[in-house]
């Protein structure tokens, strides 16, 4: 098995969480075909349906939408994880948002009617769909009560601890908008912590 493929697989097997399915992951991975993103190509633009359910091999993807005439920074897929405007894909209907590669990405992507006939036939991915969603809405609900209820310098604090990487590898505005700050906020507390 090569690299890219054993990275998908332990990603797998690492969310369903039980050996038992092992041997059904394979019909999945075969499913998954390479695509290549370039810098600031779109996975999806808004207003059009997302063809793929992807992994990240490589590279960072930005999830964001335009309020009040700025962009505005949503989410960041990294690697070794998955990423899809999920209704628009499930739904074949208009993406909400934009899916934007920060840096070249190797994807490895699933098409609507792989992504369906898995859910249906394949029951580890059936299983890692389930747990995926699980876990996703966990994140969510972190991060709304993070924006609620931390201050600023306290996100930025907490992304220093969970997710060191983002700070070296993601361009300070966007991350300034994920956290909900201005960039100039941003600097003012990267300048107070360093």
């Amino acid at each position: 098995m090569d690299a890219s493929k054993k990275a998908i697989t332990q990603r797998i097997q690492n969310i369903i969480n039980d050996e038992t399915l092992n041997n059904l992951i394979p019909e999945i991975i075969d499913c998954f075909k390479e695509f290549p993103l370039s810098k600031n190509e779109f996975l999806v633009k808004k207003g059009e349906a997302c063809r793929y359910f992807c992994f990240v091999e490589s590279g960072i993807l930005q999830y964001a939408v335009t309020a009040s005439g700025q962009e505005k920074t949503t989410y960041l897929a990294l690697r070794n994880g998955f990423a899809s405007s999920l209704k628009s894909f499930l739904q074949q209907t208009p993406s909400p948002k934009n899916i934007k590669a920060l840096s070249a990405c190797k994807l490895w992507v699933l098409k609507i009617n792989d992504f369906k006939y898995l859910i249906k036939n394949n029951k580890a991915f059936h299983q890692f769909y389930y747990n995926f969603i699980e876990n996703q809405i966990f994140l969510i609900d972190d991060y709304r009560i993070d924006l609620l209820t931390l201050t600023p310098e306290e996100r930025y604090n907490k992304l220093l601890v969970n997710e060191p990487k983002l700070l070296q590898e993601v361009p300070l505005h966007y991350l300034a908008s994920f956290l909900g700050i201005s960039t100039r906020h941003m600097s003012r507390i990267r300048k107070n912590i360093n």
